[in-house]
Parts: C-alpha cells; structure tokens; sequence
C-alpha cells in the first residue's frame, strides 16, 4: 500500500540461538520506517507462521500515517506490526540477514543508516558480554 513510520520506536537485533532479527522497541525521539501492505486473513495467518507469533514475536495494532504507492496522498490507516518479545537479548545478525534487511531498505527508499545503528548497537552489546566473561575468568 505505501511506506510509513512509528515515531518513538528504534530498531534492535534480538533473538535466539537460531540467530539475530530485527525487532523494535520504545525510545523517544527515535523513528521506525515501515512498509505497509494490504493482506487478507489468509495472508496474516501465514505472515504469524513464518515470525513465530505469538512465541517469537507478538502482534499489536498501531493507527499510522501512510504514503500511498497508488497516489502519493497520506492516509492514516490501522496497520498491525510484529514486536519480539521484549525479554529476548540483544544478538549479532548474520551477514546474509543484514544484506537482507538493507536490500529491503533500498527498494523502499529508507535510510540504511537505520540498519546500521541497530548493528552498532547489536556489536557494541555483544563486544561489552565477551569483556563481561573474560572478566569473571580472570577473577
């Protein structure tokens, strides 16, 4: 239908031991761009297999302004959004996910700066655990 974006939410990479996925979380001032598409019930079933709702990720409604594909004009519509539970850790993605998440960010027109400051973050985190567990070694 259009691209849109969640005022005060930020992009992280948290998951499992199967890997790193994007997910968002609160924080002022932040922005999140989205994409935003027309699905029938059928579709959202499928879409809650394939990201693990409600285990991995859990569903919420948000009412957000979107750019229409078909004419440019704003709209604000009810769009329901995947948010991983926020229990979940910090990781690593894979660099195949990053390419991914980055292909997506280009056919969209989105900054990919907001891809790499949730990979900042992610290394950041990850490099801050490995310092924390040589730390208890070495004591």
């Amino acid at each position: 239908m259009g691209t849109s974006k969640i005022p005060d939410f930020q992009q992280l990479f948290k998951g499992s031991k199967s890997g790193a996925y994007l997910t968002i979380e609160p924080k002022k001032v932040a922005i999140d761009p989205v994409a935003v598409w027309e699905v029938t019930a059928d579709d959202e079933l499928s879409l809650d297999r394939y990201e693990g709702y409600p285990n991995f990720y859990y569903k919420t409604e948000v009412e957000i302004p979107v750019v229409c594909i078909s004419d440019r004009r704003v709209r604000k519509l009810k769009a329901f959004i995947y948010i991983m539970h926020e229990e979940r850790e910090i990781g690593v993605p894979s660099q195949r996910y990053v390419d991914i998440c980055l292909d997506g960010y280009e056919a969209f027109g989105f900054d990919e700066n907001f891809i790499y400051e949730a990979l900042n973050i992610s290394l950041e985190t990850s490099d801050e655990i490995a310092l924390n567990h040589r730390k208890k070694r070495i004591y």
